[in-house]
């Protein structure tokens, strides 16, 4: 295990107005979270159903388009992506005002999905571009301390902003803060653009085993995110914030203070023991149904939670030649999309059958499972990178029983 050098700095000022820029439009995103349903089911009289539409349109466009827009990146540069992004994120907000019908705001989400896609893709693939090689997973850990920041501050500042019915004022907020982001984005780096070698390809094959890891361990979050708050009453507690609270302390304090641990560790370690983590702490849940077991498994699940994505996106960059990384970076968050999709409606059906826990069991066993794909997959994905070396880590796989 190697000492990092020196002189591979790390928080330049790009590096810094990137991670502004992130911070800014997902503040943006988070003051429209608890705002759009009561929007929808207020002044435009909308069912639980037309929330549960409107508010997953975002979702599916980033998704459907996230392939198509890692290429522009690739192609034209990643500045293009978070300053197009951006605008086009502030300017579908703009149009939830001027929305009279459900369909009209449905297809103004499907326009901010758009913009999503865009700039989390220019954003996180710009962070990589300046990072260092040896610093790749500290990077990663700042670049999501930015997202959950902003996404931990959005609902309270637009609760605040709301007040009696003010929704104008939300998207008035909301669009300035993607402005901010717009303009901080000026100083994203082009990084490295040229035309793809070879046949074009819709997912890049970079992606493709980190990003099963990803979306296997995320259906446990998912059913994490979506029944504690249905759970926490069957065990005697009022509400779930300070279970939730928990949680994204537990993941910043990690983040924050533990960012070098995939460089010095090793992403595939790190993943590991990551894993291990997850599939513990949602066991706990499921076993121990007291609120002393949901704290203990939420404080365990939260520093798995912490780690992987950084040490999965290391494995991503690392793949990929540096003038496709937003393909690769598109197509690992893709597994994202599609991992709270499936993963809230698989869950669905297993807790109408056998009640919250067993939410948490099948996702420790996922978590379990996607373990057994990174030890069996990750070394060949290792070895056919494209761009050197994983923190001088050594990869062994462990044997798995049964496997």
């Amino acid at each position: 295990m190697s000492a990092m050098p020196a002189r591979d700095r790390l928080v330049t000022g790009p590096f810094a107005l990137v991670t502004g820029a992130a911070l800014a439009y997902f503040v943006a995103i988070g003051t429209l979270a608890p705002v759009l349903p009561l929007y929808v089911e207020g002044p435009l009289r909308g069912t639980d159903v037309a929330v549960g539409i409107t508010v997953g349109a975002f979702s599916f466009a980033a998704a459907l388009l996230r392939p198509w827009i890692g290429r522009i990146g690739d192609q034209r540069g990643r500045r293009v992506l978070v300053i197009g992004g951006a605008l086009v994120v502030a300017t579908s907000v703009a149009g939830y005002g001027l929305a009279s019908s459900l369909p009209v705001l449905i297809a103004m989400r499907l326009v901010t999905g758009v913009g999503e896609a865009a700039l989390f893709v220019g954003a996180a693939t710009a962070i990589q571009d300046l990072a260092p090689d040896s610093r790749r997973g500290e990077a990663a850990s700042y670049f999501s301390v930015a997202i959950y920041g902003g996404l931990a501050l959005g609902p309270a500042l637009g609760e605040w902003v709301l007040g009696e019915d003010r929704f104008t004022s939300v998207w008035a907020v909301a669009g300035a803060s993607c402005l901010v982001a717009a303009v901080l984005g000026w100083w994203t780096p082009v990084g490295h653009i040229g035309q793809p070698k070879g046949p074009r390809r819709l997912l890049h094959p970079a992606a493709l085993v980190p990003g099963s890891v990803l979306g296997l361990s995320l259906i446990g979050f998912a059913g994490f995110s979506t029944f504690v708050p249905l759970y926490v009453g069957d065990i005697g507690l009022d509400g779930s914030s300070q279970v939730f609270a928990l949680y994204a302390g537990g993941v910043l304090a990690v983040r924050i203070f533990g960012a070098r641990i995939p460089d010095v560790v090793g992403p595939v370690r790190t993943a590991t023991a990551a894993l291990v983590c997850l599939s513990v702490g949602l066991a706990v849940m499921a076993a121990w149904q007291v609120p002393l077991g949901l704290y203990v498994g939420t404080a365990v699940f939260a520093g798995g939670s912490s780690l992987l994505f950084p040490a999965l996106n290391v494995l991503v960059i690392d793949a990929a030649p540096a003038t496709e990384r937003s393909s690769a970076v598109a197509t690992f968050s893709i597994f994202f999309d599609l991992s709270q999709g499936v993963g809230a409606l698989v869950l669905g059906v297993v807790v109408a059958v056998g009640g919250e826990p067993s939410a948490f069991a099948v996702g420790a066993v996922l978590c379990l499972v996607a373990l057994v794909v990174l030890r069996r997959r990750a070394p060949a994905h290792v070895a056919g990178t494209a761009a050197g070396s994983l923190g001088n880590e050594v990869v062994e796989p462990a044997p798995v029983p049964g496997a």
